[in-house]
């Protein structure tokens, strides 16, 4: 039994419309896009033209944060609208899901896909999945169920881990594209002396991606080439989009750009002034455009609100520190990077764009949360949530312009638990020294983060020098982000009360389970 949830018309009163007009919504959520990848958030190596064009009608917001620093936990905050902390019964998901990865979403939990459906919408899914498939130990033996249909979505078209780990293939709803009984997909133990199946090659400019795991399904290995996902998976997209006639409908699109390997078509390799990374933001920003031209094709437009953000921040990967050596800032002035609690990695691009709704070309400095969008979903289509932990109504942020907060606090989840985080109107509050995230800072090492990455791009901080903490650091940071957003100043000492009062909360927020564990 989903959680329930009563219908009202809230919503009506805001918007003037009515049950037959309802909107329907593109969520487009890329991977890896850092606050500094698009051109109308201050990006001069990458041309983004039809991002920027959805900026400029529409609204950006400079204070949009993911549901955690990492992919996983941060999907699975998107779609149950609650802080992957809380998950797992309370050990909380922090980390990829691993190849074998069961559901990590209880079926009976309330979706973003629930809550459209509820109000009559058609729902699908594109793209990355990476929440696993089955129960127990996924075997990725047909049917590939509990998985996306049973969250909701009616339709799914996609990658189902990501695009660096097996198994390198698509699947649609809960079946194997190319799938064949007799040469059924196999996943080879460790050590095992069966070859696995051939998969495209790459070049090492490309950046680390995974070795193929499995045997078997050599067709449905051949229908994958990683210089065609981002074509196949917007091919697929704006077909669905286009066959919507009766219904509103709901599309979920996460995109496999900008994660590495970095694997564009060929028409976008070199077109960028940063390498492979910028290319395949640019291969985006193509994707983007022709979702948008889809929803002018059906007539769709008019009356559809897309919403654009990415899942957490830039990666400083082999590619993406290529193009920090160009002179592109893959998180902007920001502070750290992907898998860390610093704004570098999950401070976000976040646009919203709804003709004649939204205002063009205006922005929000609102404290946003991807976990909102199931609240302002429930608001969007009328809905009164039950219970919404977490979720936070955000739809006046979009349609207004509020004078005051909606959002006055937030819990951040890095890829650590001991750097679990809390964040009290311009305060951020971090238990701990560093990130919490990579550790990486030599050249042959794939994931660079924390203080390493000080040396890669100009973010000076007063805990770090030549790459690395101070012996005589704090033991805990403090930042004011409204003075200080790119957070160059701890100011842990200067405010004991205030630090005291931070980490009350924090410690009576944790779940008991994960301080049984000793994790925090």
């Amino acid at each position: 039994m989903k959680l329930s949830f009563l219908l009202t018309s809230l919503f009506l009163s805001h918007s003037a419309l009515t049950a037959e007009s309802l909107p329907n919504v593109v969520l487009i959520f890329a991977d890896d896009l850092g606050y500094g990848d698009l051109g109308c958030y201050g990006a001069t190596k990458v041309q983004t033209p039809n991002i920027d064009k959805l900026a400029a009608g529409g609204r950006k917001f400079t204070d949009a944060h993911s549901a955690s620093a990492v992919c996983t936990p941060s999907r699975f905050g998107l779609l149950t609208g609650e802080y992957p902390f809380r998950a797992n019964n309370g050990e909380g998901i922090w980390g990829p899901a691993p190849i074998t990865s069961p559901l990590l979403i209880d079926p009976d939990t309330l979706t973003l896909a629930d809550v459209f459906k509820a109000s009559g919408y058609e729902t699908a899914a594109f793209g990355k999945w990476h929440l696993g498939f089955k129960t127990g130990s996924n075997d990725w033996q047909e049917p590939l169920r509990p998985g996306p249909q049973d969250l909701g979505f009616d339709y799914y078209f996609g990658m189902p881990v990501v695009n660096s780990a097996p198994p390198y293939v698509y699947v649609e709803n809960d079946r194997i594209v190319g799938g064949d009984p007799a040469d059924p997909l196999v996943h080879l133990k460790k050590g095992s002396k069966v070859k696995a199946t051939p998969i495209t090659p790459i070049p090492p400019e490309a950046a680390q991606r995974s070795a193929n795991q499995f045997s078997g399904a050599l067709k449905a290995h051949e229908l994958f080439n990683d210089y065609e996902v981002g074509t196949k998976l917007t091919e697929k997209a704006t077909e669905w989009i286009e066959g919507r006639k009766e219904k509103p409908f709901f599309v979920y699109f996460s995109t496999t750009n900008v994660h590495h390997p970095f694997t564009p078509a060929k028409r976008f390799q070199g077109t960028s002034e940063c390498g492979p990374y910028g290319d395949f933001i640019q291969e985006l920003d193509w994707i983007v455009g022709e979702v948008m031209e889809s929803l002018e094709t059906s007539g769709a437009a008019d009356n559809t609100l897309v919403l654009f953000t990415s899942d957490n921040g830039g990666m400083f990967n082999a590619g993406g520190r290529a193009a920090a050596a160009k002179g592109h800032k893959i998180n902007g002035e920001l502070l750290g990077s992907k898998f860390g609690v610093w704004e570098g990695g999950h401070r976000v691009p976040f646009i919203a764009w709804w003709p004649g709704k939204i205002e063009a070309g205006s922005s929000s400095d609102q404290l946003l949360c991807s976990i909102d969008f199931l609240a302002t979903a429930a608001a969007l289509t009328g809905q009164q949530l039950d219970n919404a932990k977490d979720s936070i109504n955000m739809l006046p942020a979009l349609l207004e312009k509020p004078a005051d907060a909606l959002r006055t606090e937030m819990f951040m989840t890095p890829r650590k638990p001991s750097h679990l985080s809390y964040r009290k109107g311009k305060w951020m509050f971090i238990p701990a020294r560093n990130d919490g995230g990579f550790t990486g800072s030599k050249p042959h090492q794939h994931a660079w983060g924390g203080p390493a990455v000080t040396t890669l791009v100009d973010t000076p901080n007063s805990d770090i020098a030549n790459g690395k903490i101070k012996p005589g650091a704090p033991p805990a940071q403090l930042y004011d982000l409204e003075a200080d957003v790119n957070q160059t100043k701890n100011l842990y000492l200067t405010h004991p009360e205030l630090v005291k009062e931070m980490a009350a909360t924090l410690q009576k927020t944790i779940p008991t389970p994960l301080k049984k564990k000793g994790k925090n």
